[in-house]
């Protein structure tokens, strides 16, 4: 008989903890996120901003056929008779080339100039770091360019560069000034 009671309050005891757990689910569990809801449906709605305008698009007909190609010589060069200079002007392909005519004019700079006595040499930095002494007369760049002039802070060179017929040759002056650096 004990067992049948202690039995039977369990299973009371059982039965009012399942009760319980049910009364508690009972409860709504989103009453806050309705609540919230609730409120921003009673605020004043904004107001969206209008698309932007659409801006047509107008299109461009490119008729670069009819125009001169950038790469052919152009017709007022053609009508220039070549100057008996420019027929004799040209690079002398049988001398031995300097070392500075192994790099491009422009990666080229000037770090100091050295005088003594009547002759004066220009320090030029190669993109490698070397430092090398040009004077009058020596070569440099890749277009045949030949020192003309030293100055404290500045080199002139004349290049030999195709003139854009078929063996023309003009003279090109560039100045390489005294790096900052």
């Amino acid at each position: 008989m004990k067992c049948d009671r202690a039995w039977l309050m369990l299973r009371r005891l059982g039965v009012l903890v399942g009760l319980v757990s049910l009364v508690g689910c009972g409860v709504e569990p989103m009453a806050d996120l309705d609540a919230f809801m609730a409120e921003q449906r009673e605020k004043p709605s904004g107001v969206i901003e209008p698309a932007p305008s659409f801006i047509l698009y107008e299109p461009f007909a490119y008729a670069a056929s009819v125009m001169r190609s950038p790469f052919d010589r152009s017709s007022d060069a053609q009508r220039l008779p070549a100057s008996e200079n420019n027929a004799l002007l040209r690079p002398d392909q049988d001398r031995l080339k300097e070392t500075l005519e192994g790099f491009d004019f422009d990666s080229l700079q000037m770090v100091g100039s050295l005088a003594r006595v009547s002759q004066i040499w220009a320090l030029i930095k190669d993109p490698e770091s070397g430092i090398h002494r040009v004077k009058v007369g020596n070569f440099m760049g890749r277009d045949h360019g030949r020192v003309v002039r030293i100055g404290v802070a500045d080199l002139a060179v004349v290049e030999i560069v195709p003139d854009g017929t078929d063996d023309g040759w003009v003279e090109r002056p560039r100045t390489l000034q005294l790096s900052e650096n």
